[in-house]
């Protein structure tokens, strides 16, 4: 039976609400626990493949038992407990004291999860056991977030988490988040266990929310058509209505505008102002750190959202990604369209709002790239 929701993740900037004096003490307390989630994470992933990779090891007697099963429950079982609580076990033994243990629960089971998804790979051959980095992120389970509201003096929403009061910072939020916040507060939509992710001394939360998708009086018999095109970054075609959806000089014009101004200011650094390291010379360069991808997600963003809003008007139930291999293959030709096209960023974009409006989205171009005939570039 179909979903009739939907998670999408959004992130939001975070800051400490607490008095100056108590700031560093709430930084180390957080840094201490993305240190043990990292190596919580990566001791969860050895022991896992080792539990899945020991009946390979031929050089074990017969009388081994190697079947990962509680043994109390199973009389063929290894395990004193059951395989999901072996890890969980490990870590909470591990780090007693040092972190929530609804952390590591949540950790615990979001590894547990992709392990067993990919183990069939890691026993072939073809994927390597995935290294977890110190930057990895913190799970945030939805029992750890309290007192969630908005404080009209702070114009912000506030909440705790891990008993930590913050508040959240949208600036000039052009998108959907603080509208979604909204929702969240008269319990229209559903929080899911999202993370928190430390970045460059700032804390961004990754929230996961369940929404409802949209309804529409959309007709699965009516299919449109798209193809993903040189010139136009979106060709679309329903009910015999054809639309152009950017163009290729609109698309470039900008990126391309944006990478001349870097190339400049990366040859005038040497000739810039000191006082200060390479941060005080390096300054003008920082300032457009990241401004090239965020133009393209807003305009690949701005390009899927009326491709889905022509569907919904033409009450197409049914969205059909037209083959592309040929002028994909094209693109691969041509460097300097395979460097500023962003294909694959596009159709992530298309399958999540497609998804979230209800409509049927049957992808030729993912299945081309799973046998490796074209492979795109964002």
């Amino acid at each position: 039976m179909e979903r009739s929701t939907i998670t999408l993740t959004r992130k939001i900037q975070l800051l400490i609400d607490v008095p100056p004096d108590e700031k560093n003490e709430v930084w180390e307390k957080l840094y201490r626990y993305q240190n043990r989630c990292f190596r919580a994470a990566n001791l969860i992933a050895s022991h896992l493949y080792v539990q899945e990779m020991i009946k390979d090891f031929f050089y074990l007697t017969e009388e081994i038992q190697y079947k990962l099963a509680d043994s109390s429950k199973d009389e063929m079982g290894m395990l004193n407990r059951s395989k999901t609580n072996t890890t969980a076990r490990l870590v909470f033994d591990r780090f007693k004291g040092e972190i929530p243990t609804d952390i590591l629960g949540s950790l615990n089971n979001t590894i547990q999860s992709t392990f067993s998804k990919n183990k069939a790979d890691y026993w072939q051959g073809t994927k390597s056991l995935r290294n977890f980095k110190k930057d990895i992120p913190i799970p945030l389970p939805v029992k750890c977030i309290s007192k969630m509201r908005y404080d009209a003096e702070k114009k912000a929403f506030c909440f705790n988490m891990f008993a930590i009061p913050v508040k959240t910072y949208l600036g000039r939020d052009f998108s959907d988040k603080r509208p979604i916040m909204e929702r969240l507060l008269k319990t229209e939509i559903k929080l899911c266990n999202s993370q928190i992710q430390l970045k460059a001394g700032k804390i961004f939360w990754l929230a996961v929310f369940e929404f409802e998708k949209e309804e529409h009086l959309l007709k699965p018999e009516i299919i449109a058509e798209a193809s993903l095109s040189l010139e136009h970054p979106i060709v679309a075609k329903a009910n015999n209505v054809r639309i152009n959806i950017g163009s290729k000089e609109e698309f470039l014009y900008r990126r391309l505008a944006i990478q001349a101004s870097q190339k400049r200011i990366q040859a005038s650094v040497e000739y810039a102002r000191s006082g200060h390291g390479a941060r005080r010379k390096q300054k003008a360069l920082y300032k457009t750190e990241d401004l090239e991808s965020r133009y393209v997600s807003h305009r690949l963003h701005l390009y899927s959202r009326k491709l889905i809003d022509f569907c919904i008007q033409q009450q197409a139930g049914t969205l059909i990604l037209k083959d592309q291999e040929d002028k994909i293959g094209i693109a691969k030709e041509q460097e300097f369209v395979l460097r500023n096209w962003s294909y694959y960023e596009l159709q992530t974009k298309i399958k999540y709002k497609a998804e979230k409006a209800g409509i049927e989205l049957i992808n030729r171009i993912a299945k081309k790239n799973n046998e490796g005939a074209c492979k795109p570039v964002g």
